[in-house]
This record gives structure tokens, sequence and C-alpha cells, in this order.
């Protein structure tokens, strides 16, 4: 299966698919991470991942270990960077599985050959300068490393890697793309002006092609190397040859993005990562998902909402603070054979416009939606008095007593029922403590008090570095910042995902131009 070039948007639906059924995922090194957290969570995952001069696996014990996984009964996927018969020894391995009867599907992938340099704003083909283009291995075939060996530094090439007809591959298209030739640039450079082509001729080099930290560097024929030396362009990098890399100024992109390179941890429950996520990969950054807490039912298994939900149209106004004790609550109605219907005539308040959109897919419109979205602003903003009302508030287990406190002293009835309760998630946690040790994060972004109070528990003692933006939605979470790690270096004014990451860019800006 192909996993694509490396953005984790790229994989293919039927990719998606296969990742969700399987028992095993074998995975290169250019398959993003991400990508696993397709396949369920108790699967095994082996990672076979292949760099120049070092091999996770040599190739012939990765073709045994898919054979056996899957004559023991597993179904195995085999996660390739890119699309698996492009230079990625699908062929190879679907050959050993035929001869031992193992059956086998192909679900081919988005090419780095053809990603990458559209990421890079090159097209590989233009009517105004390429009608054609070829895709060149850089490297042949080196049957030492097959088996675990490799060739000695300055040893020269063998006899399988002058296979190259250098005299056709040098004019087989207008646009000519290698892959994994970065190594060999020296050589495919010199080969190709020895044969004809223009050492005028533009060429780019596109490292870590549609992932977030993406370069490109240009050059002609006979000046690439040394651009590639003094921009210090590494494997894995994709080199594109021919007129249509003159387009990439006019064209650039996926690395204008205004958090484009920038290492974002998202500490947000798992269950809303993904929208952050999303919205910062939009944006050009790398989101690192460190979910610190972790929602799960309430201590009292829903007894209490249990009990509350047939008096719901006994309340003058039903409250939700949040997008989960909107999803907990419609879990428990439909669950009950009940729907929108229970509410009668009680009016809806939404506390956010994440809330009120998930009431709005339920099919319900929110009565009130606050300006604000802290509870002394709620308070002051309720569209009538409360005196006498009957308020119930479906929320987390651990929330703040400040609203439910105002409106009783104001003369309303409250009920406060746990819909459900947020606990302290610590996987993954060694990691991001290495990661801050190293400096390796950016920013780091807390979307509600909780996120912050459980990194703080989850990373220890470990130091946050003064370079790396600290970034809270509202005056709540900045407070909890303030008082476990330090000052906030931005609070979105705007308390939404959008609101966050539109600030973020702009302090991020704002700081490039100081």
């Amino acid at each position: 299966m192909g996993a694509g070039p490396g953005d984790p948007g790229l994989i293919t639906v039927a990719g998606r698919d296969a990742l969700a059924r399987a028992d095993v995922v074998v995975y290169d090194r250019l398959a993003h991470p991400a990508l696993l957290g397709h396949a369920p969570a108790q699967a095994e995952r082996v990672y076979v991942g292949k760099e120049a001069q070092r091999h996770a696996l040599p190739q012939p014990e990765i073709n045994a270990l898919l054979a056996d996984r899957a004559l023991a009964g597993k179904t195995v996927v085999r996660l390739k960077g890119g699309d698996p018969f492009v230079f990625g020894r699908g062929g190879e391995e679907a050959e050993h599985l035929r001869a031992r009867g193992v059956p086998f599907v192909v679900v081919p992938g988005v090419t780095s050959a053809i990603a990458a340099p559209a990421y890079a704003g090159i097209p590989v083909t233009h009517r105004d300068a390429a009608s054609s283009f070829a895709v060149v291995t850089g490297h042949e075939r080196d049957d030492a490393r097959e088996t675990g060996g490799g060739r000695a530094a300055g040893e020269a090439t063998g006899e399988a890697e002058q296979r190259r007809r250098w005299d056709r591959i040098a004019h087989a298209a207008d646009t000519l793309v290698f892959l994994m030739g970065v190594e060999a640039l020296g050589e495919i450079t010199t080969r190709l002006m020895e044969n004809g082509r223009d050492p005028q001729t533009p060429v780019a080099l596109v490292e870590w092609g549609t992932w977030t930290r993406q370069r490109v560097a240009t050059g002609t024929l006979a000046t690439i190397v040394a651009v590639a030396r003094d921009s210090g362009i590494k494997p894995p990098a994709v080199t594109v040859v021919g007129e249509v890399v003159r387009w990439r100024e006019r064209l650039a992109w996926f690395d204008t993005g205004p958090l484009f390179g920038k290492r974002v941890l998202v500490t947000r429950a798992r269950e809303q990562a993904s929208a952050l996520s999303e919205r910062l990969r939009q944006a050009g950054a790398e989101p690192v998902e460190f979910p610190t807490i972790r929602i799960e039912p309430p201590d009292d298994g829903y007894a209490a909402l249990d009990d509350v939900l047939p008096k719901l149209s006994g309340y003058d106004w039903v409250v939700f603070t949040s997008a989960n004790g909107v999803a907990n609550v419609w879990e428990r109605l439909g669950g009950a054979g009940r729907d929108a219907r229970a509410f009668g005539g009680a009016k809806i308040a939404a506390i956010g416009p994440a809330t009120a959109a998930a009431l709005g897919e339920r099919g319900i419109r929110s009565d009130f939606v606050p300006t604000e979205f802290v509870a002394e602003a709620v308070a002051a903003q309720f569209p009538e008095p409360v005196g006498g009302r009957r308020i119930l508030l479906p929320r987390a287990a651990e929330a703040r007593e400040v609203l439910p406190e105002t409106w009783r002293a104001a003369g309303a009835t409250v009920d406060v029922v746990p819909a459900y309760r947020t606990v302290l998630e610590t996987d993954g946690a060694a990691a991001i403590r290495d990661m801050l040790r190293d400096g390796a994060l950016d920013v780091i972004t807390f979307t509600s008090s909780s996120t912050v109070k459980n990194f703080r528990e989850a990373v220890g003692d470990v130091p946050v570095p003064a370079a790396t933006v600290l970034a809270a939605i509202g005056p709540v979470t900045a407070r909890t910042c303030r008082e476990l790690l330090r000052e906030p270096d931005l609070v979105a004014e705007s308390y939404t995902i959008d609101g966050l990451v539109d600030a973020l860019a702009a302090r991020l800006k704002q700081g490039e131009n100081e």
C-alpha cells in the first residue's frame, strides 16, 4: 500500500480503509507517523525503514516478515512511502508473496515524483514548457545491500549501476524527475551534460517534499551540486530537471503558509485534536499531538445524567458548556429511545461557537451564545433575569463553580450533572520531555485549563524553553498557564480553534518583523 509522499492528507480512501482493518502494519521511514493512527490500537506496528547505508531490516528479511505474518492468519498492511510500484520494491515483495501462496492486493499511492514538485510549485508538465516527463531512479540496484551489506566509502559503483543508458535518459522527456538521487547528484548532472543536456537547464531539489519540513533549492545542471552542498540538502529529496523549474517562482504555495515549518504541540483530548491539527497543517505547521486529557464517563456511570434526562422539559434553560457535553447527552438520549423533542419548551444556551455547532449538527438552534466564553461573561450577558428559573448544566465533573453559584445567588434553581469527566493522559510524555529539552517545539497550544494542568503533571519539572511560544485560548486558560508554567506569549481573543491559529500566525509574523 502506498502511504503517499509524506503529507498525511494525501493518503487514499482505500489506503485509510486498509489500515483500519490491519492486524499488522509494516511501515517505512517515509510513511508519516500520523498514518499509523488509522490502524487499530491493538495492531502490531513493525518499523523496517531504510536510509543510505543503514537498513532496519535487509530486504530478504522484510519479505519473510510479510509472508510469515500473513501465513499466520494476520491481515498485513505493507505501508510504503509514495507508490509501492514506483521504485518502492513493491513488485519484488509481491513476487515473494505470490511464490509462497500468500494472497495480496495492491493499493496505489500518490508518488513523490509528482507530489513533491507540485508542493514546490513546479508542474512536471506545462503547455509552455514540457509535454512529457520521465521518472528515473537516482541509483541502481546494489546487491551487496540486499543482504545487509554495503559498499565501502569511495568504492567504485558496481556493474548493476551501469544499466542506465544516459544517452537515452538525457533526452527521454522534457522534464526528468530523479528519485533517491541526492547522493549521486554529481554523477547525474555530469552524465546529463555529457550526453547533450544544456548546462543551463534549470534544476530543483525538493527535500522532504510535502512534509512541513520541506525545503527547496534551485540552480542549473552546472551549479546545482554546489547549491546542494551550500544549502545542506540531504535525502530524502526529489531532483527535477527541466524548464518547468522556472515556474516555482510564480507558483510556490505550500512553503508560504503563515506557520510553515513550525512544530506545534497540540494538547487537546484525542477526540478533538484532529480539528486543531488539520487547521495547523493548512497554515503550514507540523502538529505534534500529545493529548493531555482523556474523556471518560463520569464516576457515577451516567446515573445522574440518566436520571435528569426524562425531566428536560421541566427546565427553563439547558446550558451546554462544551461539545463533549452535547455529544454525551445525545448519546444517552438516543440510548433511552429519545431525541431532541425531550427538551420540550426549554431554551438552549451554548457556551462557545464549537458547542453551538455541535448542537446545530443535531438540529438544535441555540437561543443564547455569549460573546465571551467565561463564566463571568455568561452570567452578565444572559438574556433574561434568572430569578425563579430552573437551569440545567450538563458538563464536565471537574468544572468551575462560578456560574452555578452566581445564578443561585440571583435566585435560580441550578442543577449541575456530570456528563463526562477528564482524566490525565500521559502516553508519549517521555518523548515530549525530550523535545522540550532539545528545544524541538516552536509552539505549545492550550485550549483549556485542564490541558495546562495535565501537561504540567505529565512532563514534570522539565522547563519550557523561553523560545517556545505558549498559546492559550481565553483568559481562564491563560491564568492557569501563568500559574503553572509562565506568562503565555499570546491569548486568543476569539476563543475558538480558528481564533487560536489566527492569533498564532499574527504573533509569529510580528516576531519575524521585529
